[in-house]
């Protein structure tokens, strides 16, 4: 069994990113060969209560619900075997071309691609949370959050404050 659970998550991690791509993946290879279906819907739950990634969680419930601890410690093996091997073979790799010119010009390429992309999902999201309409009130605490981030402000203090001035403010 616990060979089973090994190969059914390395392929599921070989094939999938992980999130919902790995999650409708489990759920072809778990539900009637490890559970049923009521109990992956638990599983899809409890993984979405807890902190940190859902599909490791899975995998350690499923491999935990059919084997034990063992079961569980396997799957979560065969999880994270995938994606580590791929960061150590870029990590190999990216420090042998660390001294490539062309490599820092290739940063320096991204740089501003990068800061659009985060400054475009930031206007979809400023745009989506006020249905479109701005008030002073939303450019004010968008005004102070920017002042306390370039005064070096905690950035979870920021979004703290933020928060905390939107449940009173925004009604």
């Amino acid at each position: 069994m616990l060979s089973t659970l090994f190969w059914v998550f390395l392929k599921i991690n070989l094939l999938s990113t992980s999130g919902a791509a790995s999650t409708g993946l489990l759920y072809n290879e778990a539900v009637g060969n490890f559970l049923t279906e009521d109990q992956f819907v638990q599983a899809i739950g409890l993984a979405t209560l807890l902190p940190g990634s859902d599909a490791l969680q899975l995998a350690m419930f499923v491999g935990y619900s059919v084997a034990g601890v063992p079961g569980g410690l396997v799957s979560l093996f065969a999880a994270i075997l995938p994606p580590t091997i791929l960061m150590f073979a870029l990590v190999v790799f990216l420090h042998r071309i660390q001294r490539e010119a062309w490599l820092s010009r290739f940063v320096e390429g991204l740089t501003p691609a990068v800061a659009v992309l985060i400054l475009t999902v930031s206007w979809k999201v400023l745009k989506s949370g006020t249905g479109g309409e701005f008030d002073w009130l939303t450019v004010g605490v968008g005004g102070a959050s920017l002042v306390a981030y370039l005064l070096d402000v905690p950035a979870p203090l920021v979004i703290l404050a933020a928060g905390i001035i939107g449940t009173f403010a925004f009604r």
